[in-house]
């Protein structure tokens, strides 16, 4: 037995890296997949790798999430996990930032992850079963020269999930939060394009001396999912090779 036999799962940013492998994880380990991207080719293209359902969806904009969760219970009956991984970010000196942007990377960092969890807490509290794993950044707990704004949104995230776990707790939901470190992605990769250093930097500031790779965090994110991980709740892990410690 997989120990998310049963198990009913939307996984946001499902469509490549991070969020793929967790797509792939839980499905291994027995849960029915809902993958869902901005992107719905890669959606598709990762629901159909795990046997699961592929929906476009847009974090950022509510009526979009609403359509997901409605179509997740219309199809499924329940929604047991909800793992929130759909990020963005555009990288460079806060001073040199461009206020228009800051709206977008908090809106899918932050704003995607309150609007999710909004809309899927009462499915999960009405079934009193349910887990939120959310994926927040070492950036957050630490700051990340370049990301301030994103950082911003992942200490936001943070918080949040802790908020969340406190007052759903009784209704026998569960959040936690996850923060990678540099991970080998097409996001990171868009990140340090044509920078060299900024790219060796990060990687000797990591005791492993690797980049993570997207497989690293999915088992920590099926564990915090799962009934194992039952008396778990409203904790900050960082999968990021020894770069942040606590």
């Amino acid at each position: 037995m997989g120990r998310h036999d049963g198990n009913v799962a939307i996984v946001t940013g499902a469509g490549r890296g991070i969020g793929r492998a967790i797509a792939e994880r839980l499905a291994d380990e027995g849960a029915t997949v809902v993958a869902t991207d901005v992107d719905e080719g890669t959606a598709k293209d990762t629901a159909a790798a795990v046997g699961g359902t592929a929906v476009a969806a847009d974090v950022s904009d509510r009526a979009s999430v609403d359509a997901l969760v409605a179509r997740t219970v219309e199809q499924h009956g329940r929604i047991d996990v909800l793992v929130n991984n759909a990020g963005f970010d555009v990288v460079g000196p806060f001073v040199d930032s461009d206020p228009d942007q800051w709206g977008r990377i908090i809106g899918i960092n932050l704003v995607g992850v309150l609007n999710t969890c909004h809309a899927v807490l009462p499915v999960m509290i009405s079934q009193r079963r349910g887990a939120v794993v959310n994926l927040g950044s070492d950036a957050g707990r630490v700051g990340s020269s370049g990301e301030a704004v994103y950082s911003a949104a992942k200490g936001g995230i943070i918080a949040f999930t802790k908020t969340i776990a406190r007052e759903t707790a009784r209704h026998q939901v569960r959040a936690n939060c996850v923060c990678p470190g540099p991970t080998d992605t097409a996001l990171f990769a868009s990140v340090v394009e044509g920078n060299d250093r900024l790219r060796d930097a990060l990687v000797k500031a990591i005791p492993m001396r690797r980049l993570a790779q997207p497989t690293d965090l999915a088992p920590t994110v099926s564990f915090l999912a799962s009934d194992e991980a039952g008396f778990v709740t409203g904790q900050t892990v960082s999968v990021s090779g020894g770069m942040t410690m606590s």
